[in-house]
């Protein structure tokens, strides 16, 4: 079985997957209260976090699958992009325990355990198809040809916000806790998204922008006394989380393709699913940050072995 280790931003994850694909274990730790009194994620206070988090993961995860170390014969873990900080941590302790084993050690890119969050049972995609990735930190329209990585094809990419980086800017000028996208589709459900009309940026191509969008719920919010906007809320929330949902579901419309599937925190928005009806969904446990994509991806991502893994760095950005 491969053990997968995920530190990338404000969750501290460890999951036990096997060779075709069998979810045995998925713990994650979450932060978000943490982070809750600052309105986002801190980096440093992640790190230190995770430092204490990281090991007390891998042993429930190992304890959840009725499996000892002695089970595991492969190590993934997430090397970026993310917080390079809490990126080091997952890193570093994925290094000692594949040196104290004797392990082959697998680096995955966190984009690519998101698409292979997919190949999991019950839902196990068989690709070709089209994939919306939606995070807090990636907007990505993907060509999926295979299960590798080298397989994927960018169509399209967000030129400023992410998808959940505009979700949790919108719920943050709202008022709203941390995080924000769930904040957000909770209070649309008592909302009027025909009240405000936000605009859908029209870039070039299948790229996305969210920077303008924004900026005119910002406006909007200015505009109203203190009484109005509190009771005005619902209808902003449901008036700016139906822009981001159509800018979505515009460009994966305009890219074709016989199937569509949906990936990262922002597929677990329940508006966006509603949307792109027949779309295959990654499940909601495997939606935000975790380490059974991370398991996945290992399956299809070339190895290192004792002692060249020692060698192995983190990377804040993808290239």
């Amino acid at each position: 079985m491969i053990l997968g280790i995920e530190t990338s931003c404000d969750e501290t994850a460890a999951a036990l997957v096997t060779r075709d694909g069998e979810l045995l274990a998925n713990v994650v730790s979450s932060q978000a209260e943490l982070h809750s009194r600052f309105g986002g994620v801190v980096p440093e206070v992640a790190s230190r976090r995770h430092l204490e988090l990281v090991s007390p993961v891998i042993e429930e995860a190992l304890a959840v699958a009725g499996a000892s170390l002695d089970d595991v014969d492969t190590i993934g873990v997430t090397t970026g992009p993310g917080l390079i900080g809490a990126l080091l941590v997952g890193v570093s302790a994925a290094k000692a325990l594949a040196w104290a084993r004797r392990l082959p050690l697998v680096p995955v890119d966190h984009l690519h355990g998101h698409v292979a969050s997919l190949f999991l049972h019950p839902t196990d995609l068989e690709p070709p198809f089209v994939c919306l990735l939606a995070s807090g930190g990636h907007t990505l329209l993907l060509d999926v040809r295979g299960r590798w990585w080298d397989d994927v094809v960018v169509l399209g990419r967000t030129l400023d916000d992410a998808a959940g980086e505009a979700f949790d800017k919108g719920a943050r000028l709202l008022g709203l806790p941390y995080p924000g996208g769930a904040e957000i589709d909770r209070l649309a459900a008592a909302g009027d998204p025909e009240a405000y009309t936000f605009p859908v940026a029209r870039v070039p191509g299948l790229d996305f922008s969210f920077s303008g969008l924004k900026t005119a719920l910002l406006y909007a919010v200015r505009d109203l006394p203190a009484v109005e906007l509190e009771a005005r809320k619902p209808d902003l929330a449901a008036s700016y989380q139906r822009a981001i949902v159509r800018a979505l579901v515009e460009r994966v419309a305009a890219a074709g393709g016989d199937r569509v599937a949906i990936v990262g925190g922002v597929a677990a928005n329940s508006e966006l699913r509603r949307s792109i009806p027949g779309a295959v969904a990654a499940p909601l446990s495997l939606c935000t940050d975790n380490a059974a994509m991370i398991a996945s991806a290992a399956r299809y991502t070339d190895t290192l072995r004792y002692p060249h893994f020692l060698a192995l760095d983190a990377y804040a950005t993808a290239s």
